[in-house]
């Protein structure tokens, strides 16, 4: 195959692309995986310049790392010893219906031929016609095959309609687990309500089937609080128990009208903080500041987080866990009230100084001022 071959992404349609090919066999669309995302291939000075012409216009274009210009000219070089090769198989028809997107329609005995494989290779992808025809047909669920879920989201952009009532899942993703993907892409498209051959999928692995019990269940919660799961009753130590995931105990300061709110934090309790990862660390998100300054205004009676600084990420071990503390302090002549986010890690000794991760200012009866510069609007629907 010639060297010097390129192939580009560019946010533009497939008619916008055409008058601009030229001439000759020097470039051509090797794609087209949706409404406004067409692939070019071909010389790349040829290539380059279509593309330039479009981010003149303020399209985004990315240049695709491949080592040939596939779907291109440049595969004319190959053609006639592939249709060999191929010609030499033995095809069966297909057991399902097929949708190509070669031809962007549903296939039937061209599939046994080898110029229909020659053609894959020379001609365009024509994704975007192969998922509208299933949309058309009524199609609500795709299972992406494929090491990754690139197809899964270039497909929620090629639909006619509303994507709401359809599920787009890839088998596979990067980086993760497969047994665990794979399950949980069988779980989607079970829950949107496509059959699936549950028998098959468990086979081998001594899985039953065990019966629901026959009564009706109760509305009854009997899950155990965050601090009684952590660290047993904080009442029977003298604290209060903090109603929140994150923090286990609360305790009005006895000189002060301060109050102090702990918890401990770990992946082993808190295992769905570990969703949160920014370069290899797990570390406590902006948000869930936020909800421990509104837990801690609703225990001192503020509505109000005036102000929030962060100051420093609070990273989570991946063994062992941290000591967190919600410092409070007493209101001042506005009933404003100062707030701090502290921690340290469990296993630190006691001379250990705490971590300042975040603070504020809470406040009281500022939510009604507020509503009163909305006039009319302070009441919905007016």
């Amino acid at each position: 195959l010639p060297a010097g071959g390129v192939m580009i992404a560019v946010q533009a349609s497939e008619d916008e692309v055409l008058p601009l090919l030229g001439e000759g066999d020097r470039v051509s669309i090797a794609a087209i995986n949706g409404p406004q995302a067409v692939v070019i291939a071909g010389d790349e000075d040829a290539a380059v310049a279509i593309a330039a012409a479009f981010e003149a216009q303020g399209r985004k274009t990315k240049r695709l790392t491949v080592s040939h210009a596939f779907h291109s000219p440049h595969m004319d070089g190959m053609l006639d010893d592939f249709r060999e090769v191929v010609a030499g198989l033995v095809f069966a028809a297909p057991a399902i219906p097929v949708v190509s997107c070669l031809t962007g329609a549903v296939v039937t005995d061209e599939m046994g031929s080898a110029e229909f494989w020659v053609r894959h290779v020379r001609e365009a992808v024509r994704f975007l016609d192969g998922v509208r025809v299933l949309e058309a047909a009524g199609v609500t669920a795709y299972v992406e095959l494929g090491p990754d879920g690139t197809l899964s989201a270039l497909a929620q952009g090629c639909t006619a309609g509303d994507v709401d009532g359809m599920v787009f899942v890839p088998v596979l993703r990067k980086d993760r687990d497969e047994a665990e993907t794979i399950t949980t892409a069988l779980a989607r498209v079970h829950v949107h309500g496509t059959a699936v051959d549950w028998d098959v999928f468990f086979a081998g692995m001594g899985a039953r089937r065990v019966d629901l019990p026959t009564y009706a269940f109760q509305r009854q919660r009997f899950w155990p609080s965050a601090a009684a799961y952590v660290a047993g009753d904080p009442e029977s130590i003298g604290l209060g128990d903090a109603g929140h995931p994150l923090l286990g105990a609360a305790v009005a300061l006895a000189d002060s009208e301060g109050v102090l709110l702990a918890g401990r934090l770990s992946l082993d309790t808190q295992p769905w903080l570990a969703d949160h990862i920014i370069h290899g660390s797990v570390l406590l998100p902006g948000t869930a500041f936020v909800d421990l300054a509104i837990r801690a205004g609703d225990e001192v009676g503020c509505d109000v987080v005036e102000e929030l600084t962060l100051e420093a990420p609070l990273v989570l071990p991946e063994r062992g866990g941290v000591q967190l503390q919600l410092v409070v302090e007493a209101p001042d002549a506005a009933d404003r009230r100062s707030f701090a986010v502290y921690s340290r890690r469990q296993d630190a000794v006691a001379e250990e100084p705490w971590t300042r991760h975040g603070s504020g200012v809470l406040a009281a009866g500022a939510r009604p001022e507020a509503e009163q510069g909305f006039g009319e609007l302070a009441a919905w629907p007016p």
